[in-house]
């Protein structure tokens, strides 16, 4: 863990580094309080600080007090290093933003006691942010195919919409829907189902570009987002992601599937910056599809659906 030693004087410099190295610590060194807080605004800051309270251009307490107020993550534990032993000079620091303190000419052992406790405080938050991000990612990600659930992929089209909007060019949209999904739950089971929509995502993502999006929509339905794309570049899409679903077989269980897929496809330009709309124009356009024999894609302005008057 990377420790930062701020204090003016090189001798207290050098004692605190090898101190520290010694116990596993890796060391920055900062010769004045600007330094330190230089240090400490950068993005990957050290988690601890060992801040000398009088210094110059900035003295610690000043450097704890603007640490907190960006309120960061992660979490810098600061450790006020002083010669000052009153109880309101304790006081002081500790309002300041210090989370300990230990006064000089110190004792080694009580300051790596101290540094042991701040560390555990340190990985606590590390695994506590950690949690959260795992949680996060499970609000937004659908459990069974892994890809981005309803509202996750809803959201990336809105920020696609309003970004084309912004930078005047185009977004495509295509809404897909596996075809007679519902017989292969009734005849296989729905572990089948779950394997076959498992699959599906598997090869909706191996044929995409990296700034591509697709997510499950519910049930069988899959909703993609392509920035830069125009209407005939989206269809082409759709095509190419059709022909993947069925140039072969899904094998489950020993048992052979062959899985096909209806597409709706629209392209926002950014005039309308309701995402609700183009959903609702490529399930049209999807509709159209199934209407059509299914297995085929099926393409739609906004201009040319039923859903302009809604605009």
């Amino acid at each position: 863990m990377k420790v930062l030693v701020a204090d003016d004087s090189a001798t207290s410099r050098q004692m605190l580094r090898a101190a520290l190295a010694k116990w596993g610590y890796e060391v920055v060194l900062a010769e004045n309080g600007a330094e330190a807080w230089d240090i400490l605004a950068e993005p990957d800051a050290p988690p601890m600080a060992i801040l000398d309270w009088v210094m110059p251009h900035m003295t610690g307490p000043d450097v704890c007090r603007r640490v907190r107020e960006t309120r960061r993550e992660p979490y810098t534990y600061i450790l006020l290093l002083t010669s000052k032993n009153t109880k309101g000079e304790t006081v002081e620091g500790l309002e300041a933003g210090a989370d300990d303190y230990i006064v000089k000419p110190f004792d080694q052992h009580e300051l790596q006691v101290r540094l042991r406790a701040g560390k555990r405080i340190i990985d606590l938050q590390m695994d506590l942010m950690k949690a959260r991000e795992e949680l996060r990612e499970r609000a937004n990600k659908d459990l069974l195919t892994m890809l981005p659930n309803r509202s996750a992929i809803s959201n990336a089209l809105r920020q696609e919409i309003s970004r084309c909007h912004r930078d005047r060019r185009t977004v495509g949209v295509i809404l897909l829907d596996l075809d007679h999904f519902k017989k292969i739950n009734d005849s296989y089971g729905h572990f089948a189902g779950d394997a076959v929509l498992r699959e599906t995502a598997t090869r909706l993502r191996s044929n995409m570009r990296p700034y591509d999006q697709v997510g499950r929509y519910g049930g069988e339905e899959f909703l993609v987002v392509l920035p830069n794309c125009d209407l005939e570049q989206a269809s082409n899409q759709a095509e190419r992601m059709r022909h993947k679903l069925e140039a072969s077989n899904m094998v489950v269980d020993g048992i052979e599937l062959t899985i096909s897929a209806s597409f709706g496809v629209t392209v926002s330009d950014g005039s309308e910056r309701n995402p609700d709309i183009f959903v609702r124009v490529a399930d049209e356009a999807l509709y159209r599809a199934k209407a059509s024999g299914r297995n085929c894609v099926s393409k739609l302005t906004l201009e040319d659906s039923s859903h302009r008057s809604a605009v």
